[in-house]
């Protein structure tokens, strides 16, 4: 597949295949971890590695908080640099993957419950390009984002993601970035190797007793965790990524934990696969 024709061809008649493309929530951290080596990214190519080779991968970021919800739907989406105070080199990479604005429309087609706006503006933020160019350097893989609504509760989120199932048939890699625990206000710059307040430990803990339990429910209503939650949570944009993961696991899907780190004080790079 050479030419933006061929892509294009591609992605506009996925078949459905006999199994579900798993679907990954991505603790995602710094957007450093876009150009580093690290125990992070290293997980992050080593699965690249040991799960079928997508036909396109969609992404809920953290980074793209729209009222509505929108869909990338350009030829080919720009590298967006959403971040400040980092290197030079940080703000050279560019990850040139394809869009695929056939599968944009597909998209918008099979989640019936809201319209969905084709957006030709925003691009591939941080928390999706960071983590996909370490998974697929080559840049050959299509890679759509679908923006979160700010205006809508976490139900919504899980309930909406539902409906996304189809395109898992059609070995489309669904992938949430953001961080379970994200409270970049009370960061510990000196722990940024490792290391957690009890607070942020606890949460994580019970937030992976939960996913490992199939308790989605408590995981939707996290509010009512207490005042820890609201310390791991205190805005919600990094953790609804991890809800549009739940909301597309099918009964009796298996569910692996990896990158299950504290770094920062305040912040976990837990990540969640399924199927």
């Amino acid at each position: 597949m050479n030419t933006l024709r061929d892509f294009n061809s591609f992605t506009s008649s996925l078949p459905e295949q006999g199994s579900l493309m798993p679907v990954l929530f991505m603790g995602h951290g710094s957007p450093m971890n876009g150009i580093e080596t690290n125990e992070f990214t290293q997980n992050w190519r080593q699965l690249a590695q040991t799960i079928p080779t997508p036909s396109a991968v969609l992404v809920i970021s953290a980074h793209w908080l729209s009222k509505g919800t929108r869909v990338t739907a350009m030829d080919f989406p720009k590298t967006i640099h959403d971040f400040g105070g980092f290197p030079p080199e940080l703000f050279a990479v560019q990850y040139p993957a394809p869009g695929s604005p056939q599968l944009a429309q597909e998209t918008a087609r099979i989640i019936q419950s809201i319209h969905v706006e084709e957006d030709h503006d925003w691009g591939l933020d941080h928390g999706a390009w960071s983590v996909v160019k370490q998974m697929y350097p080559a840049a050959n893989i299509p890679v759509l984002q679908l923006s979160i609504d700010y205006t809508q509760p976490p139900q919504y989120h899980y309930e909406l993601a539902r409906e996304l199932t189809a395109l898992r048939r059609k070995g489309v890699l669904i992938m949430g970035s953001g961080n379970m625990v994200h409270n970049l206000r009370m960061v510990a710059w000196e722990m940024m190797e490792g290391g957690g307040y009890d607070w942020a430990l606890e949460m994580n803990e019970r937030f992976k007793d939960c996913i490992q339990r199939g308790d989605h429910a408590s995981l939707i209503h996290y509010e009512l965790l207490g005042s820890d939650a609201r310390l791991a949570i205190p805005t919600p944009e990094h953790y609804l990524p991890l809800l549009y993961t739940l909301g597309l696991q099918q009964p009796g899907e298996a569910v692996n934990l990896f990158n299950d780190k504290a770094i920062g004080g305040s912040l976990t790079m837990t990540s969640v696969k399924i199927g």
